[in-house]
């Protein structure tokens, strides 16, 4: 288990999608799809919708806010955002979209979290819950 900060509360459970650099949702990800659409990122070509979506920290525009809640909307957002350090870009799509947000993990979850584990965020009140249940590689 690993305790995060509480931003936008709330319970998942779904398949971690990591990228070890910053995202920019406006530009790297195709709000009506919700493919990762910029080829210089390393999860180039994913599908963030459904996911845990584990980043370091938002990057560019203030429009990023609003390509959060198009994806909500078009039913292509991820279920959850962990980023070591969430800035007002993210906070704020994530709470106009009801999408469960967490930061400064307590461990660094990029040597924990790997692409395709399953992870369990409980976000409630001001202290969250990390879990993350590692599945083989086949």
């Amino acid at each position: 288990m690993i305790k995060a900060r509480t931003l936008v509360e709330g319970e998942v459970e779904g398949e971690a999608l990591v990228s070890k650099v910053p995202l920019s949702f406006y530009g790297d990800i195709d709000p009506s799809t919700g493919v990762v659409v910029n080829r210089n990122l390393p999860i180039y070509g994913e599908k963030v919708a459904g996911k845990v979506l584990i980043f370091p920290y938002g990057r560019g525009s203030t429009v990023g806010s609003y390509i959060i809640y198009r994806l909500a909307k078009n039913r292509k957002a991820p279920l959850a955002i962990i980023n070591l350090e969430s800035e007002p870009i993210i906070i704020v799509g994530c709470v106009l979209s009801n999408i469960v947000l967490v930061d400064k993990p307590e461990k660094n979850i990029f040597q924990i979290v790997e692409t395709g584990d399953k992870v369990i965020v409980k976000a409630w009140e001001k202290e969250a819950v990390i879990e993350v249940i590692k599945w083989k590689k086949r």
